[in-house]
């Protein structure tokens, strides 16, 4: 799919995709989310570590894991693990302006909140370029790369998913778009970039039919369309 010409309406996950993931601002988000699975389970740094990545590859999200396992409520833990410093997000006008100038309507689709959504749009310089943050209170709880989560969303805003795209930064959550007919780009961060909170299969690229393009740069992806 080397042509995006009949794309009507664009969709951005957030995290690590909006901002680059080596400002490391999600690992602020990832050691809060680690003392809460300690805090809930009264396990060591170690073991919660493990088991907070067992839920995040297994349910989608790490909260979607502890209502299942844990009964917690999801407020209180959205409202914990987003008390965090923003600061590490830069103005990004070049990124704004590549979106503003996109034909059509643009979304956020991100497994987090909107309240945090916000924060990362204001710091970016962005804050009135999306139709509609639909978080994960919209999905019901529900996250990426389950269906239920993508099927919602289009529902609500009557979007085909054929005149659709997306873009996010990991790999499994393009699956169902691809399989729904939207276009996809995955959002990859530099090459040899590591950190050690991040497992392999987080920075894991694909070169199976689900994703269309990969890039590094969103900004310039978005400049060079034709």
């Amino acid at each position: 799919m080397t042509s995006l010409s009949h794309i009507t309406d664009w969709v951005f996950d957030l995290d690590n995709t909006l901002y680059p993931r080596e400002c490391n601002l999600f690992a602020q988000i990832d050691i809060r989310i680690t003392n809460y699975v300690m805090d809930i389970t009264r396990l060591d740094f170690a073991a919660a570590r493990a088991l907070q990545k067992d839920y995040y590859r297994d349910f989608g999200t790490t909260l979607n894991g502890l209502m299942h396992k844990h009964e917690i409520n999801p407020d209180h833990f959205l409202t914990d693990v987003h008390a965090i410093d923003y600061a590490p997000v830069d103005p990004h006008p070049a990124l704004v302006e590549a979106i503003r100038a996109l034909p059509g309507r643009k979304f956020i689709l991100t497994n987090g909140d909107t309240g945090h959504a916000r924060a990362v749009l204001a710091r970016l310089g962005g804050s009135e370029l999306f139709e509609h943050v639909h978080d994960i209170r919209a999905m019901t709880f529900v996250p990426k790369p389950h269906r239920a989560a993508y099927d919602g969303f289009l529902a609500l805003h009557n979007i085909d998913p054929r005149r659709a795209i997306m873009f996010d930064d990991l790999e499994k959550n393009l699956v169902v778009p691809h399989d729904l007919g939207m276009a996809t780009v995955q959002v990859v961060p530099g090459e040899g970039f590591a950190h050690d909170q991040v497992d392999a299969w987080e920075l894991g690229r694909t070169t199976g039919p689900h994703v269309h393009h990969i890039t590094g740069d969103l900004a310039g992806f978005l400049r060079n369309l034709p």
